[in-house]
């Protein structure tokens, strides 16, 4: 297990400036949360750094809490309601997700607005080679992020209760709009001259499809939890970048592993994925296009789903190394990620170079 990965796992003590009235948590709950009995004692979970996230244990269960985090926020971001709805409108279809049991907007009770669900017991994967899994049964788990990234893209969010979730059309031109609108205003974190010049060109280049779907926005196989035994995903989380989008955005973010260095977040770039039993970029793509009744993915609008993606990450990546520089992120995963902010933006302009040389 590498270093990084191992930052990542189970829950520590609650970082400094990240505590929190437990008391006045407590008496929410007990008012809240169908049979919620205390004491309960609160850790905070190691992996994740955006919207903070809380074991609370009780003698009875543990529960999972998620909130925004204190300090100056940008608008729009840490949408922690919106996390709770789609989660709440996912369950009854089947769609794996944890049970929210409630919601608050009143950020008196411990600072910020948060959401408690389940807890769910199971595994992550923070290392997108599954080391840890025997190599005969990887393309299993591979198989079964699949499934479960097209059954995403198949529920029609009308059907429950989504339908005003996004705005539908134009997913490409408003995302490129949004990431570097909040790129160039967040000037904490200084300019990059590869981001620079994929604002440039991404609005200038976007591909003509047009459709729409429930999109995650973060799909990894860290945030998803595995049954701790079988090939089966119980649970999506981190449903903070859910919205209505482009499905072929929201799976070439996830197939973008096949071209991340494992060291900025799980990815599979130069391991060889025929001796680590792991499917081939191309059948991984095959598979999604069979599941959801496509012929297939043009090369040059997957090639700028791939780029776009890295973009949107790295701009994701600049806005975590901008709190760490406002001291509003002060976790050692946070202070890595805003360090490999030109890395995802060279790797973004790379793709896009290496596009039109093919």
């Amino acid at each position: 297990m590498s270093a990084s990965a191992a930052d990542n796992l189970g829950t520590a003590p609650v970082r400094a400036g990240y505590a929190f009235d437990e008391r006045a948590l407590a008496a929410w709950l007990a008012h809240n949360v169908d049979g919620f009995a205390g004491p309960l004692r609160v850790e905070q979970f190691r992996g994740g750094q955006s919207n903070p996230t809380y074991k609370v244990v009780t003698p009875g269960r543990s529960y999972v809490l998620r909130r925004k985090p204190p300090g100056v926020l940008l608008k729009g971001a840490h949408a922690i309601e919106r996390e709770a709805r789609v989660q709440r409108a996912l369950a009854p279809v089947g769609f794996p997700v944890a049970r929210v049991h409630a919601v608050c907007a009143d950020e008196h009770v411990i600072g910020t607005p948060f959401y408690v669900m389940d807890l769910v017991e199971g595994r992550i994967f923070w290392d997108a080679t599954f080391p840890d899994v025997p190599h005969a049964e990887r393309a299993a788990y591979f198989d079964a992020m699949n499934a479960t990234i097209a059954a995403l893209h198949a529920i029609d969010p009308a059907t429950i209760g989504l339908a005003d979730y996004g705005r539908p059309g134009d997913y490409f031109a408003r995302q490129v709009g949004r990431w570097s609108r909040q790129y160039l205003e967040d000037e904490a974190g200084g300019r990059d001259p590869a981001m620079d010049r994929l604002i440039e060109w991404l609005p200038a280049n976007l591909p003509d499809s047009d459709e729409s779907a429930l999109v995650h926005g973060d799909f990894r196989c860290d945030n998803m939890i595995f049954h701790a035994h079988e090939p089966r995903v119980l649970a999506v989380l981190d449903w903070e970048l859910s919205t209505l989008g482009h499905p072929l955005a929201d799976f070439a973010y996830h197939s973008m592993m096949y071209h991340m260095p494992p060291d900025i977040v799980a990815g599979l770039a130069g391991a060889d994925l025929a001796r680590c039993g792991i499917p081939s970029e191309a059948d991984y793509v095959d598979a999604y296009c069979r599941r959801t009744g496509r012929a297939g993915i043009a090369r040059s609008d997957y090639m700028f789903c791939i780029a776009f993606n890295l973009f949107r990450l790295a701009a994701i990546f600049h806005g975590i190394r901008s709190r760490v520089i406002r001291g509003t992120a002060v976790s050692a995963q946070a202070r890595d990620r805003g360090r490999q902010f030109p890395r995802l933006a060279a790797l973004a302009w790379d793709r896009v170079e290496a596009a039109h040389a093919s």
